[in-house]
């Protein structure tokens, strides 16, 4: 790039291994590296910066001989810090000895850290520079294969066996007359991505070694204090120019890290520029924008999960933090609020006005209209797939699950965690994107859902790939899902429906009831609630599909487990105390999850389905009267058995054709299968004989597959990924080798016997952008999630694409 760069050597990655062995290099080689000035560094080369490496080591070759020299050029003082650096950091890092040692300051500083270094290894200092060099190189090379390394790079995503080379350049010197010293510009500012020169000068600092008339200065004007642009604007134009060219020629904004050595420029090191999420996806969209680089490179530089923290207010990397606990960062976002206990208490919040945070051992549905009322959620127990997560994702609230490090009492009303008490009422910040919960008002930055983010998203529809849909159970969960551009709603779960408090009692009146037909009088009550929402969703999402999951969780969440909720219930439908404690106790299971619920629902009380069949095709045909014809989509849930299907269709049928006659209209339907249990994946050849369309309900899935409760994982997940049991929670990212393959199976036999059956996934892991790259291998035709991870599984579900593409390209 015809730049300022001193004489440098690369020592690539399988030289670097022969040295962490033993091998040292030929004489000649190091007399030829060594026979410009004779000081050279030593910087770590490995495959991605952020793996980290072994610090860089500055002076090497410096000795008695090149200090009497140096003294000459730079100064004594100067000279003598030069030296004084490099022996302390050669004994540290190099000879390994006590840090402790050699920490000396002074006039005397560089006699005494010599006699140090020879009384601990009963030899003089080096002063052969070859020497030198050769122990530099094969202790950084060793320290790259040590195991604390190895552990560090891995837990950065490297792999263990990740090479490192080794660049050993002339050292420019930043100490001695006229301007001199060392810095770094950058010219985007790395939290906005926007276009700004940042960095710093450090006059007649040289390294550790600082010398005469050291001074920091700021490098614009429009920076507070002295600036490089003042002070030398030849020198300040001369950077801008070089970070320009970096950005042309190596495709990136970089950093650029320079030496002044008496008003000369030299470029020492640049490195891609550190940024936030925010910044990521402005410098993407930027670089694609002047033509550095191609729109779907642009899309493959962006993390999909990054996405998520540009739709929520983030806590100011440049803020301070004041630490209470840490959890699982269950839904990204951060937000400021007062602490409440219960539900109650964030819906009176809300009331006033008041922002509040939700504070509970762990959510059930009970606590959904706290959790809307709430700016965030905060829970002790749980994992990745808790309720608490899965409907704060959904509204777009951050959470953090699975504080373990907090003890909530609920009588009381405290939070501990370690020496701290925390009351109702104390103001905390959650930051949902690092798991962190934070005292007082922490500085946040708002969402950033700006012209670049909007580009991106252009360029990924444009990619190509897997649908994505929304999860959307409320016109304000389809609202975000249209403003994200979800192409369609793949899951409308209509139990969340009827915990509002105006059809509660309705609800709790049919579970009392004593024969079918009181318990359709109740359902009558709710038919016209029911049918509002979904005309509501249907005119919403205007030309999309809607999938709406018939009736799924058991009775018993819809009626009060507390004497005094029992007996206010007894009050309100007039009966005895003790008919309420027993029909509760009569519908009380062992194991809920796995017992009356979904379709086993629908065919022993099939009210219920027959009024909720009512309501979608009522709906549908006074939305369709105002716009486009509507079909929607019925979905079946935990079907394990074709004949469910049988009966459940039957029924349903008969309700399409009664309202078809009082309406005088006709209209269609898809009616399709969630296929949550195992055998239903077995036999999805059977079962896609009366569906057309199967969503994988991976949620349950999982759960079923494994034999295990994702709302008690969170407590033992993170020993089982440490220890290697699960590569990842299985509940965040999708199990390819267990419930994958579950889903291949019953993908192959469904579409043997229906070739255009309409298959999806519509658990959590449609958000998942490691498990939406499954889906793309499998043939998944789309994915849907909670509205607010709509724009990630858009641009994973572009990437699988691309990356589909490129595999295909011939060689």
């Amino acid at each position: 790039m015809d730049l300022p760069v001193p004489r440098s050597f690369a020592i690539c990655c399988n030289t670097v291994r022969l040295i962490a062995q033993g091998r040292r290099l030929q004489p000649d080689v190091l007399q030829n590296i060594l026979s410009g000035s004779g000081l050279v560094s030593v910087r770590p080369s490995a495959v991605m910066p952020e793996w980290g490496g072994p610090g860089t080591v500055l002076n090497v070759g410096i000795n008695d001989d090149l200090h009497a020299r140096l003294t000459g050029q730079i100064g004594a003082a100067n000279a003598d810090a030069v030296y004084l650096s490099f022996i302390q950091s050669y004994a540290i890092h190099i000879a390994r000895l006590d840090p402790d040692m050699f920490t000396q300051d002074g006039p005397d500083a560089l006699a005494q850290a010599l006699r140090c270094y020879q009384d601990e290894m009963d030899t003089p200092f080096p002063q052969d520079a070859s020497e030198q060099l050769s122990q530099v190189l094969r202790s950084m090379a060793r320290a790259w294969d040590g195991p604390t390394a190895r552990l560090l790079r891995q837990a950065k995503g490297a792999p263990a066996d990740a090479p490192l080379g080794l660049v050993v350049q002339e050292m420019a010197l930043a100490l001695g007359p006229g301007l001199c010293g060392s810095g770094s510009i950058q010219c985007i500012d790395p939290v906005t991505g926007t276009p700004r020169v940042t960095g710093r000068f450090r006059g007649q600092h040289h390294g550790a070694a600082i010398g005469e008339g050291a001074e920091t200065l700021y490098l614009t004007c429009d920076e507070r204090g002295p600036a490089l642009e003042d002070t030398a604007p030849d020198v300040f134009e001369r950077l801008c120019d070089f970070g320009a060219a970096a950005r042309k020629r190596l495709r990136e904004e970089m950093q650029i890290e320079f030496v002044v050595t008496g008003g000369e420029l030299s470029v020492i090191d640049a490195v891609r520029v550190g940024r936030s999420s925010r910044a990521s996806v402005r410098i993407a969209v930027s670089l694609a924008r002047d033509g550095i680089i191609p729109h779907e490179e642009a899309l493959m530089r962006v993390e999909p999960r990054a996405l998520a923290d540009l739709l929520h207010h983030q806590v100011d990397p440049r803020a301070p933090r004041d630490l209470i606990t840490r959890g699982i960062d269950a839904s990204p976002g951060a937000a400021t609020g007062y602490i409440v206990f219960t539900a109650s208490e964030a819906q009176a919040a809300n009331a006033r006005g008041e922002a509040c945070v939700l504070v509970r051992r762990e959510t059930a549905p009970e606590d959904i209209r706290g959790m809307h009322a709430s700016v965030g959620v905060l829970t002790e127990r749980g994992g990745t797939s808790s309720h608490a997560a899965v409907i704060a994702r959904g509204l777009g609230l951050p959470c953090i699950v699975g504080a373990g490090g907090i003890s909530i009492d609920p009588r009381n009303k405290t939070l501990r965690a370690g020496n701290r008490v925390l009351k109702a009422g104390d103001m905390i910040t959650i930051d949902g994107s690092s798991g962190e919960v934070l005292a007082g008002s922490a500085v946040l930055l708002p969402p950033a859902l700006d012209d670049a983010f909007t580009q991106l998203m252009d360029w990924a529809t444009d990619a190509g790939g897997l649908k994505v849909r929304a999860n959307a159970d409320t016109p304000e969960d389809a609202k975000t899902a249209r403003r994200f551009q979800a192409q369609g709603i793949g899951l409308c779960r209509t139990e969340h429906m009827f915990f509002d408090a105006e059809r509660l009692p309705a609800m709790r009146e049919m579970i009392f009831a004593d024969s079918p037909e009181d318990r359709k009088l109740s359902l009558e009550r709710v038919l016209p609630m029911q049918r509002r929402d979904f005309t509501s969703l249907f005119e919403i999402m205007a030309g999309l599909p809607v999938t709406i999951r018939l009736f799924d969780p058991p009775l018993h969440e819809f009626l009060p487990h507390e004497r005094e909720g029992m007996r206010e219930l007894a009050e309100s439908l007039d009966l005895p105390l003790s008919d309420v404690i027993r029909r509760v106790e009569a519908l009380t299971e062992f194991n809920p999850m796995l017992g009356m619920r979904g379709v086993r629902l629908g065919i022993t009380v099939p009210e219920i389905y027959d009024m909720q069949a009512r309501a979608i095709f009522e709906a549908t045909v006074e939305a369709s009267r105002k716009g486009d014809p509507v079909v929607p989509e019925i979905m079946i849930p935990l079907v394990s058995a074709m004949r469910e299907v049988e009966l459940v269709k039957t029924r349903i049928d008969a309700v399409a054709a009664a309202v078809r006659n009082e309406r005088r209209t006709d209209f269609t339907y898809r009616l399709g299968v969630m296929v949550e249990t195992p055998r239903a994946a077995l036999r999805a050849g059977d079962i896609a004989a009366h569906s057309a369309f199967l969503s994988f309900g991976t949620n349950d899935l999982t759960q079923m597959t494994y034999g295990l409760s994702r709302d008690d994982a969170g407590r033992f997940m993170g020993i089982y990924v440490n220890q290697g049991v699960y590569d990842e929670d299985p509940f965040h990212v999708l199990d390819e080798e267990g419930v994958g393959e579950l889903i291949l199976t019953g993908v192959q036999r469904a579409r043997r016997q229906s070739p255009d059956i309409t298959i999806s996934v519509c658990g959590e892991h449609g958000g998942n952008p490691e498990s939406i790259a499954f889906c793309h291998d499998a043939g998944v035709d789309y994915v849907s999630c909670s509205p607010f991870r709509v724009p990630v599984a858009r641009l994973a579900a572009a990437q699988s694409a691309i990356r589909s593409r490129k595999t295909d390209e011939p060689a």
